[in-house]
């Protein structure tokens, strides 16, 4: 493993975005996009298994781990704000074309960077992000719920997104191997989640999901007109998202690979390893 790794920051019309690269600018780029409620720390162990190959950034967005947290009042947390932020932090450190690694929120920030500059996209890797309606599983009721009556459901959408609950639940979902996970990821998190401004922050970023899915028949239609390199990662015992996801990309993109693994949302919370030999086979 490689494990020089660089943590930097760089300023984006104003905000300081922090982001991990490892790697020599020389090589494939490979752009890593967080989830709920990570950070660019999730994608640690990829940095350091693939950058003796491979040219990695992992940027964390605005709000979330050591990037800059603007005031909600001052900043729109929206996936449009987002992806605005992360194309602009793109241009910002000169990286022309790379391959995008999307994993949950990565997935509509992904998308929509990938649909407003098309050009600089070399291929895709998904991991647990869904951007088919039919993917979304059961907990999503209590989103939809919020998404229909924000007032009436913000307590219950605190307890099912935001508690230290829910927070573990979104690491071990199903899987029957616990004893693989470190329990100071779901702590972390949670300690992560009730910093000041966060409740705030991630329950608008949250009501705003609801226009990703407004946006996924564009991304489906994107998917089948372009037919790009995809790799499909998935962890089965994910609580979120749904086993069948993945077979919806594979009817999109019907040249695309598919790997499902023993894990959770989180896959690379135990499967670091064979995600990095997947990586590496399909680049």
């Amino acid at each position: 493993m490689n494990r020089s790794i660089s943590y930097r920051s760089i300023d984006v019309d104003g905000l300081s975005i922090f982001y991990r690269e490892a790697g020599s600018p020389d090589a494939p780029a490979l752009l890593l996009l967080h989830g709920l409620p990570s950070s660019s720390r999730m994608y640690q162990s990829l940095l350091e298994r693939l950058a003796d190959q491979f040219h990695l950034i992992a940027p964390d967005y605005p709000g979330f781990g050591h990037s800059e947290w603007p005031d909600p009042d001052l900043f729109d947390y929206t996936f449009d704000s987002i992806a605005t932020v992360m194309n602009g932090f793109v241009e910002a450190i000169g990286l022309t074309r790379f391959t995008l690694f999307m994993q949950d929120y990565g997935g509509p920030v992904g998308f929509r960077m990938a649909l407003a500059y098309p050009e600089k996209i070399e291929g895709l890797i998904v991991q647990n992000a869904v951007v088919h309606e039919e993917g979304l599983g059961l907990l999503w009721e209590t989103r939809r719920a919020f998404w229909r009556n924000r007032t009436a459901h913000e307590a219950e959408l605190q307890k099912n997104l935001l508690s230290l609950e829910a927070a573990r639940t979104r690491h071990l979902g199903s899987d029957p191997n616990f004893d693989l996970y470190n329990p100071d990821l779901w702590w972390d998190e949670f300690h992560f989640l009730n910093s000041p401004n966060q409740h705030r922050i991630q329950s608008d970023l949250f009501f705003n999901y609801r226009t990703n899915l407004e946006e996924y028949p564009k991304w489906q239609q994107w998917l089948r007109q372009t037919q790009p390199r995809l790799l499909v990662l998935w962890g089965k015992y994910d609580p979120s998202f749904d086993i069948s996801e993945p077979d919806r990309f594979l009817n999109d993109v019907p040249s695309a690979k598919i790997h499902i693994l023993e894990a959770g949302h989180f896959a690379l919370d135990t499967k670091a390893e064979e995600i990095a030999t997947a990586v590496r086979s399909f680049l």
